[in-house]
């Protein structure tokens, strides 16, 4: 699915942050990258998503040079990313607007998704239903907690049928049940069909729940990645048992010993 080869990338005026990096990512994999602050996750991220550009090296996506952001690829930030003016069926709606303007170009939009203007409706209505924000279509996101936002920032990229979702830290600002019912949607979403995700996060305990493999960064040049496999992905109700906390536990010395 994401073939990363020879990365090189740098900030303008700043030393590289990688440098040579090799990554691959196998279609329906679920990956969480972990780090301290300042590491190159997001940068990473957005790396996959076309929003940055290597010096050098590619970034392969389902067997494609990504040089600019890709019509498969859906991105859910942590500040939502929400139209003001706009309601949450609005909201929701909005990229698939956006691919009936363009039409199916292969560059906004996917060459084989042509959708009416009623199936549009009709797909993020079942989207917003499947995220219990239904009733709360004609309201806007003032109107909104930070959960009811998240979720609308999440009906509006899987109404697009991504088949790589990228999440920039999508929970660190929901209370712990409402991070806990969106952790579990996104997964039981991935069981069921042949998404892959890429989740950034600060969190180790959300690491290691959300990634079946865990990409762990440190602060400096990366070369090398450095992969944890995750036996212990998934909701199932295993955050107190040994197996779990053992592999929170080798997480946080691994980030120990890279800082």
């Amino acid at each position: 699915m994401i073939i990363i080869k020879d990365l090189t990338f740098a900030y303008s005026g700043q030393p590289p942050i990688f440098q040579g990096y090799r990554l691959e990512i196998g279609r329906g994999e679920a990956l969480s990258i972990i780090g301290p602050s300042g590491c190159g996750k997001t940068t990473l991220l957005y790396l996959l998503a076309g929003l940055r550009r290597p010096q050098s090296g590619s970034i392969i996506v389902d067997q494609k040079p990504v040089s600019r952001p890709r019509p498969r690829s859906g991105l859910v930030l942590q500040d939502h990313g929400l139209l003001p003016w706009q309601t949450v069926r609005e909201n929701a709606r909005l990229g698939l607007t956006i691919w009936g303007f363009y039409g199916s170009d292969g560059r906004h939009a996917p060459v084989d998704e042509k959708i009416s203007f009623h199936e549009a409706d009709q797909r993020v209505d079942a989207w917003l239903a499947k995220l219990g924000i239904e009733s709360l279509r004609d309201q806007y996101p003032l109107q909104l907690s930070r959960g009811q936002r998240q979720r609308t920032a999440i009906a509006r990229t899987l109404a697009m049928q991504p088949d790589l979702l990228l999440m920039d830290e999508p929970f660190s600002a929901l209370d712990a049940p409402t991070r806990e019912e969106l952790q579990k949607f996104i997964i039981d979403l991935h069981d069921s069909s042949d998404l892959t995700y890429v989740i950034v996060t600060h969190d180790i305990e959300v690491a290691v729940v959300m990634g079946k493999k865990i990409l762990v960064l440190e602060k400096g040049c990366h070369q090398k990645a450095r992969m944890i496999d995750n036996a212990c992905a998934g909701f199932a109700a295993g955050r107190r048992q040994n197996e779990f906390q053992k592999t929170c536990e080798d997480v946080r010395q691994l980030l120990g010993s890279l800082t």
